[in-house]
């Protein structure tokens, strides 16, 4: 499944942020037989190397080529000056055993103080932001990467519509994808448009809620549907994602979840109406209000 678009890139895409480092490589080893072709990963996961080992033996089991694949990883925070953008770049394609990216990411639009703690806090335990950078210098420095050949699209996370709106009207190379948290009870339907209107890639994460429950695979709405199309609540949901427009992650851990998440299918119009029609608001990651980790607490990479 491929949005047209300048980038090609499938619209259903698996997610990597696991903290056990074995089980990420069984659930991308799953996802890849499955039929994922999309990988999404980051170096504030760390676990890079492990996604690159999965890859690696999956495709070489599986008779699949790399330029079958499509493997986004993203720049953190503590790496938004120009001079450690193509080192962080480089750091992260060794980890993942890859001879170029697919996209690169900016992960989240706020600066912390260079260094190779991802996480620094004061004494109060307050992150350390670096104001000696803007976005815009990072982005010019994302191009760079671009202009070299190392990556074939760059893109941005974690941002609203006015921050997007300021990058794209003043980058040299486009934004190619945003990636944000969506689904029925974050539809994002203004930033969603504006992507349509200018040929960005909208990719959605969380398009189940986080699986948090009780949440949106509890909702009746959502339940209903299901049980009428004979499918399971994440499917009805991932389809309605799919089906509005937007390219999603999804992050299933075993064998069944990950053949699941990839059988979607079409929903009957009353089905999107119905859905479209929810009227609970809810953002689950308050990354894009607080330049916090969002999900990723201090000590969870630790733990």
């Amino acid at each position: 499944m491929d949005q047209t678009n300048t980038l090609k890139m499938p619209m259903l895409g698996f997610g990597t942020l696991i903290p056990d480092a074995a089980t990420t490589i069984t659930a991308t080893k799953y996802a890849l037989e499955a039929g994922f072709r999309h990988f999404d990963g980051a170096e504030r996961y760390r676990n890079e190397s492990e996604v690159g080992e999965a890859l690696k033996a999956g495709l070489l089991t599986n008779g699949i080529t790399r330029e079958e694949i499509f493997v986004t990883t993203k720049l953190w925070n503590t790496n938004h000056r120009p001079e450690r953008v193509e080192p962080a770049f480089e750091a992260s394609l060794k980890r993942l055993q890859l001879d170029y990216l697919d996209l690169y990411l900016i992960h989240t639009p706020f600066a912390f103080q260079p260094g190779e703690e991802q996480d620094p806090r004061d004494e109060n335990g307050n992150v350390i932001y670096d104001n000696e950078v803007t976005l815009y210098d990072t982005w010019k420095a994302m191009e760079r990467l671009v202009d070299l050949g190392k990556c074939r699209a760059i893109g941005l996370s974690d941002v609203n519509l006015q921050q997007l709106t300021e990058i794209y009207e003043s980058a040299r190379i486009k934004p190619a994808v945003v990636q944000v948290e969506s689904h029925p009870y974050l539809p994002e339907t203004e930033l969603l448009e504006f992507c349509k209107e200018k040929g960005i890639i909208f990719l959605a994460f969380a398009p189940l809620g986080h699986g948090i429950r009780p949440g949106l695979l509890e909702n009746p709405v959502i339940t209903a549907i299901a049980s009428r199309l004979q499918k399971t609540p994440a499917q009805i949901l991932l389809s309605w994602a799919i089906q509005r427009g937007t390219a999603l992650l999804t992050t299933p851990k075993t064998e069944e979840r990950a053949r699941e998440n990839f059988n979607i299918l079409h929903l009957p119009e009353d089905a999107m109406e119905e859905i479209n029609s929810i009227e609970t608001r809810q953002r689950y990651n308050q990354v894009v209000k607080t330049g916090s980790p969002g999900f990723i607490p201090q000590g969870f990479f630790n733990a």
